[in-house]
């Protein structure tokens, strides 16, 4: 059975859970955002979520703004045309450039420059220069 063709139901159910951020929770979330159901954007400090346009989450992805143990609430930034892999974790405060990848796993705790790959805990830049296109897809 092919599951592709409930890509649309998919697409529309998180298409309302997007605009429930966006609108009740005050996310910063462009349109064009698409995350799996299963990633985790945090609520305790909504306001400090930025995520820019054709960006892809993955299944399981965790994407903090708040460190309860430091008291802190801080913005998080996840550029354009990003892709944030499965069960990785964006740490609060921390800004992820346009065009990156994040590799599956990784556990992000320092900026990441545009155009880089990342991967491993705590993450590393594993390769610059990379250009990257919708949802993070990897041209060159």
């Amino acid at each position: 059975m092919n599951l592709n063709k409930f890509i649309k139901i998919q697409r529309l159910v998180v298409g309302l859970r997007r605009s429930f951020y966006q609108k009740f929770w005050g996310m910063d979330i462009h349109d064009s955002v698409v995350f799996s159901m299963t990633a985790k954007l945090d609520k305790t400090h909504p306001k400090g979520m930025h995520i820019g346009k054709n960006t892809y989450i993955a299944f399981g992805a965790s994407i903090l703004s708040h460190d309860m143990v430091r008291a802190l609430k801080l913005d998080t930034h996840v550029g354009e045309n990003c892709f944030i892999g499965a069960r990785s974790i964006i740490m609060p405060g921390i800004k992820i450039g346009n065009g990156c990848i994040v590799a599956a796993g990784a556990v992000v705790v320092k900026d990441v420059p545009s155009g880089s790959i990342v991967a491993g805990n705590p993450a590393k830049v594993i390769k610059t220069d990379i250009v990257t296109t919708k949802f993070g897809v990897l041209v060159r």
